[in-house]
């Protein structure tokens, strides 16, 4: 399914070692832009100051900007941009499609559309009028937040459907989501007919993705949602590496193929929706980081799945450092920058795919 240009080792511990050490240049240069973009901002602080106050030795004031306002934008970044890159691999192996994702698969928009629901048909509405500098404040989150939860989830249970039970192949799942993401995109924009100027603001600045909306509750079901989702992927990384080889030889192996992938795809799917659901859409992290790290890595989920994940956080922090900076003080949609880089990679492969057969 994916080809790469194969890497050659004298001995199979260099190989490993390898390995090992992209993981260990990835978690340096998470820390390395983390502390960066803690530190950088409309008050400056120095790394070194940064690096005082998270060990609890700085001032009031680097406190209060360190631990109120910036760590929680950043841990936010560096959970969800694991999450769904982690995500986004798995999703990539056991539907044998590159192009699979939240983004491609409806999910993204799902959660949109059940966002929309809660601000407009339920009431979640906004605070203010719409003079007032909080007039695109959601009032009651936790309503937003579920039915963006659930939105996703409806998107997953289509395409696990169609994927159990009408057998669709790899490029059909696609275009089916294709399909989902479109009909809920219309579905956004008839709700949005009927709402008032206000909601519809609300809405759309809830689609954009913002990294800020989080606070530490949120972050710690996030964290938590990942951390099981992580767990559950690398149990099943050996199931993932036999898949590679296709589904006739998994299958002669032992392993569960229908079961792996049903399962495999409820549990990103349901870790990719709670990070929606919680900061907006954030499109194709969960498409090009696998994509990046397959060339260093390959095709090994012991060591693809937990550098995806550090590829997403890194893409993730990085966009946002461009966001708040590239036209500061105004701080640009996250969901925007990452589109601007996954849409051309998307191209990429999928005529890259097509030059191929």
């Amino acid at each position: 399914m994916f080809k790469r240009k194969q890497l050659k080792f004298k001995t199979y511990e260099g190989y490993i070692r390898y390995k090992y050490l992209v993981i260990i240049f990835l978690i340096a240069l998470c820390v390395f832009f983390s502390l960066l973009s803690i530190s950088w901002g409309s008050s400056n602080l120095s790394i070194s100051e940064v690096a005082k106050t998270l060990v609890g030795q700085g001032d009031k004031r680097s406190e209060s900007i360190v631990f109120k306002i910036r760590l929680p934008r950043v841990v936010t970044a560096i959970v969800a941009g694991g999450i769904l890159a982690m995500s986004g691999c798995v999703m990539q192996s056991v539907l044998r499609n590159p192009l699979a994702s939240d983004s491609t698969l409806g999910i993204s928009h799902g959660a949109s559309f059940g966002a929309a629901v809660a601000i407009i048909a339920f009431g979640a509405g906004v605070q203010g009028t719409v003079t007032s500098a909080n007039a695109i404040s959601v009032k009651n989150p936790s309503l937003v937040v579920l039915c963006a939860f659930m939105g996703g989830i409806f998107s997953t249970l289509i395409i696990l459907g169609l994927s159990r039970f009408k057998r669709l192949g790899p490029e059909s799942v696609i275009l089916a989501g294709v399909a989902l993401s479109s009909m809920f995109i219309g579905g956004t924009t008839l709700i949005q007919y009927f709402a008032d100027d206000v909601q519809v603001a609300a809405v759309v600045f809830w689609t954009f993705g913002d990294l800020g909306r989080t606070n530490w509750t949120e972050i710690k079901i996030m964290s938590t949602v990942g951390a099981i989702a992580f767990i559950y992927f690398m149990y099943n990384r050996w199931n993932y590496n036999v898949m590679e080889s296709g589904v006739s030889t998994a299958k002669s192996l032992g392993v569960n193929t229908t079961r792996v992938m049903i399962t495999s795809m409820t549990v990103a799917s349901l870790a990719t929706s709670v990070v929606v659901s919680f900061v907006g859409i954030i499109s194709f992290v969960g498409l090009i980081a696998p994509h990046m790290l397959r060339k260093f890595v390959g095709n090994d989920y012991r060591f693809l799945l937990p550098a995806s994940a550090l590829s997403g956080t890194i893409i993730l922090l990085l966009s946002d450092l461009f966001a708040r900076y590239i036209v500061a003080p105004v701080i640009l949609p996250i969901g925007a920058i990452t589109s601007f880089l996954g849409a051309p990679m998307f191209l990429y492969i999928l005529f890259k795919g097509v030059a191929k057969r």
